[in-house]
């Protein structure tokens, strides 16, 4: 009983330090959301504003790997299984984007620009040109714990 024990708490501390848990854990709640959605239910209509917030959240989630939580967020919220596309966005949102920000999910240089007041540029829809905010490498395959704070 006692080697059993161990095997499973040896076991999972493997899984969580891979990352693997938490991405079973994710994949199980997507799978039961999605078991327990009534289909037959209408979503509500989306409105523009709810649109653009949910295309953002969507780039964030996917650019992090987060794909179990970005299905059960476009299952749920009614948005359009086809992303809208980054340069309609960035148009809508009256934003210019700098070379590094490109790379990145709007929402990164989004929270830049806020986050320094948007002093550094003359107009206030230009996200920075040089990066005040640390843009993140792609963290592939690595687990949450591993993955780059900012």
């Amino acid at each position: 009983v006692l080697t059993d024990l161990l095997m499973v708490t040896v076991l999972k501390d493997t899984l969580e330090k891979r990352g693997a848990l938490g991405e079973i854990k994710a994949r199980i709640r997507a799978e039961i959301f999605n078991a327990l959605d009534d289909q037959s239910e209408p979503r509500p209509p989306l409105s523009h504003e709810n649109l653009l917030i949910n295309e953002l959240i969507r780039e964030y989630l996917e650019y992090n790997k987060y794909k179990y939580a970005a299905s059960v967020l476009i299952a749920e919220s009614g948005q359009p299984e086809v992303p809208l596309d980054r340069q309609f966005l960035a148009r809508e949102l009256n934003v210019i984007e700098d070379v590094n920000g490109k790379s990145v999910p709007l929402l990164y240089g989004i929270i830049s620009h806020f986050l320094h007041g948007g002093k550094e540029e003359s107009s206030q829809n230009t996200l920075p040109k040089v990066p005040l905010l640390t843009y993140p490498k792609q963290n592939l395959g690595k687990p949450p714990t591993e993955r780059n704070p900012k």
